[in-house]
C-alpha cells in the first residue's frame, strides 16, 4: 500500500505495521465478511452498504496488492470476479475476533445489542481456520478446526485442510 505518512515514523512499530495493512475505512470489515468464504463484489457491497463502489473498489484493490486478499477473475460473460482470503489475510482473523469481542461488550456495556452478520459461533468456526502469522510468513499452515460442522458452512468448506498444532501463545495486556 503507498502510504502518506512518513516512513521512518514507527517503521519498526508492529501496531503501525498492523494498521497500515488494515487500517482502511473499510478494509477489517471486508476482512471480517472474507472470513472463510469467498464472495463477489456486489455481495461484499451488500455487506457493506456504506461504502461507494469506488471506495469498494478501491479498498479492495489495496488489500489485494498487499497481499491479503486474492482476486480470482473468471473470462465469462458478464465477467466474474471472486475475492477471497489469502493465508497472510486468514493470519488477521485473531485481531479481527478479538475486534468484534471487544465491541461487542462495549455495545453490551451502552445497552445495544450486537447485531452482526457473524455471529460468535461463526466467528469460532472461523478462528479455527486461521492460521498465526508467523506460521505464514514460514509458508506452515497452522489450523486447528472445530469438530462441529453444523453451525458454519465456511467450516465445512474449510474440513479438507485442517491440521491440528499447538495453539499461539496469546499476550494479555
Amino acid at each position: 500500500m503507498a502510504s502518506k505518512e512518513n516512513p521512518s515514523v514507527n517503521k519498526n512499530c508492529p501496531v503501525s505495521a498492523t494498521i497500515r495493512l488494515i487500517g482502511g475505512k473499510y478494509k477489517a470489515l471486508l476482512l471480517w465478511h472474507l472470513t472463510g468464504q469467498t464472495l463477489r463484489f456486489n455481495q461484499l457491497h451488500r455487506l457493506v452498504p456504506e461504502a461507494t463502489p469506488k471506495m469498494l473498489t478501491q479498498q479492495l484493490r489495496e488489500l489485494e496488492e498487499d497481499g491479503l486478499i486474492s482476486r480470482t477473475v473468471y473470462p465469462v460473460v458478464p465477467p466474474r470476479v471472486d475475492y477471497s482470503l489469502t493465508a497472510l489475510g486468514e493470519s488477521l482473523f485473531p485481531i479481527l475476533e478479538a475486534m468484534y469481542r471487544w465491541g461487542s461488550a462495549l455495545m453490551q456495556d451502552e445497552g445495544l445489542t450486537p447485531a452482526c452478520t457473524m455471529t460468535d459461533s461463526h466467528a469460532m468456526a472461523a478462528s479455527s481456520t486461521a492460521s498465526a502469522p508467523n506460521a505464514v510468513l514460514q509458508n506452515t499452515p497452522s489450523a486447528a478446526c472445530c469438530e462441529s460442522d453444523t453451525f458454519c458452512p465456511a467450516a465445512a468448506r474449510q474440513k479438507k485442510n485442517r491440521r491440528a498444532v499447538p495453539p499461539v501463545p496469546v499476550m494479555h495486556v
